[in-house]
């Protein structure tokens, strides 16, 4: 009987799957296929502060290089980094939302009533998501170690969840940070992906606030600026995180309360790395008995794409220092060359050695851009699905310890019971009424326990489905955007070079 406990309850199959059409995260309402609302496409156009790529996309040629084709092509190459911790997070400051916004209920008796989340994506259809945000305007505060930066977070909108339709806000770093902390101890238990916050860096925040600005400095910034815009999208994107109170407050009000046990070196953030460690040791100890071919298939498949992401991310990196060093290699030759020039006698040579240099400075100058757009564009966007893929696995986590609560539950009530059995044999009386009563009510409280527990794992189970079908529509839709501007950027680079050089060829012949 006690092995019979250990059986994990049957799984629901007779559920209805997302349709095809039906967009994923951040996708309210239906947008044309011709226009993927790629994450990563807006995050760059809405960049006003970010490195000039104009020079890589010219919107002047429709031509579309992949028009022709009829095949989507399936990326596998996603990734892990989780976040989740069970340390102490930001107290939850709840606001009051417009009346047009329905917010979700997390008591613990309808924190598993799906109704309350999918009215929330069914009234998603009917205000169709239009909303820009850019995070801009760097700004350092203070001096030395109590320094920090502070952006502008600018939102434009026509959507009536909103009061007004343009409107912008200051956010410091940890802001953010403490956004996601709130969204994480909201969502991330019951099945719902929260897209990670950019990760913090010490050593690079370190510089930005004793050094000196220069160069480094001043990319560390620009790419923070960047990953906390993207960030910002793909959060607003999710029809029900757009409309939870602490994302409402965090765009909306002038001032924030402090966000708290952000700091990577504070004693949370020590115990935050504590607990990651246990939950690692956790994972290898629970050994669940998956009866669901879907999820058991959906994991093996999240940890290929887990380490195959990794992989390409790390080859874009490396590929981004090579073009760096490429262009700083042209600008020396190009140096060269003019000095040479100067110093030949023969006119003819000496033009042309005049003219070199200035075709190989053009050339610097395409190479740094386009190893800008080698990181903004795809260097970027694999390393957001490196930190997105960690937060799809961290639900799937809860999922196994959901069930682990449920077969703890289980376990439990099979001892009652068999408790009580014994107890029917005992030949007094007297003492075990008493006792008898305690056991029943023991039982009945776990009976109660274990039918909350099915229910839970049932609604967590759903959810999961849910949030992996549009965690896969999304990311095919921004690799399809991305892969199709990078393409262009390096063909749009390569015709200026042959045209600089096609320039230059008549001068080298009329060297005689």
């Amino acid at each position: 009987m006690a092995e019979a406990a250990r059986e994990p309850p049957p799984q629901h199959t007779d559920f209805q799957e997302l349709e095809d059409g039906e967009d994923l995260f951040p996708e309210p309402s239906a947008t044309p296929e011709s226009e993927p609302a790629s994450l990563a496409a807006e995050d760059i156009s809405t960049n006003s502060n970010g490195p000039k790529l104009d020079s890589l996309f010219n919107d002047e040629d429709p031509e579309d290089l992949f028009a022709e084709a009829t095949e989507e092509v399936s990326l596998d190459s996603p990734e892990r980094d989780i976040l989740l911790s069970d340390g102490p997070s930001p107290a939850i400051t709840p606001v009051t939302p417009p009346c047009s916004a329905t917010t979700p209920r997390l008591g613990h008796d309808d924190m598993f009533t799906h109704s309350s989340f999918d009215e929330i994506e069914e009234e998603e259809g009917g205000d169709s998501f239009d909303m820009q945000i850019s995070v801009s305007d760097p700004e350092k505060v203070g001096d030395g170690m109590n320094a920090y930066m502070a952006y502008k977070v600018s939102i434009k909108t026509s959507m009536s969840l909103f009061k007004s339709h343009e409107f912008s806000v200051k956010r410091r770093f940890s802001d953010f940070l403490g956004l996601h902390s709130k969204l994480a101890s909201k969502y991330l238990h019951v099945g719902y992906v929260v897209p990670p916050a950019p990760e913090k860096s010490i050593v690079g925040m370190t510089k930005v606030k004793v050094g000196k600005e220069d160069q480094s400095s001043n990319d560390f910034v620009e790419k923070r600026r960047s990953s906390l815009e993207r960030y910002l999208m793909r959060t607003v994107k999710h029809p029900v995180l757009l409309k939870d109170p602490d994302v409402l407050q965090f765009l909306e009000s002038s001032e924030l309360p402090r966000a708290v046990s952000t700091q990577a070196l504070s004693s949370a953030g020590l115990l935050r790395m504590v607990n990651k460690a246990a939950e690692a040791v956790n994972k290898m100890t629970i050994k669940m008995n998956e009866s669901d071919a879907w999820f058991e298939e959906k994991q093996q498949h999240l940890d290929h794409l887990d380490v195959q992401l990794r992989k390409l991310h790390g080859s874009v990196e490396s590929l981004v220092c090579h073009r760096k060093e490429l262009s700083g290699t042209t600008a020396l030759f190009a140096k060269s060359a003019a000095m040479l020039g100067n110093s030949e006698d023969h006119t003819a040579l000496s033009r042309a050695l005049s003219q070199l240099a200035e075709v190989e400075e053009k050339m610097e100058q395409l190479h740094h851009d386009q190893a800008n757009g080698d990181f903004y564009l795809l260097s970027e966007l694999l390393g957001d699905y490196v930190r997105l893929l960690g937060a799809v696995k961290a639900v799937f986590d809860h999922r196994m310890r959901t069930w682990q609560k449920l077969q703890d539950s289980q376990i439990l009530l099979q001892k009652k019971r068999e408790a009580e059995t014994k107890l029917q044999f005992n030949n007094k009386p007297d003492k075990v009424q008493q006792v008898k009563d305690e056991i029943r009510e023991e039982i009945e409280e776990l009976e109660t326990k274990v039918q909350q527990g099915e229910r839970d794992f049932d609604q967590i189970s759903q959810t999961i489905r849910k949030e992996v079908s549009r965690f896969e529509k999304v990311r095919v839709k921004d690799f399809k955007t991305i892969v199709i501007k990078y393409l262009e950027s390096l063909v749009q680079t390569q015709q200026q070079l042959i045209k600089y050089w096609d320039a230059f060829l008549p001068e080298a012949k009329a060297i005689s």
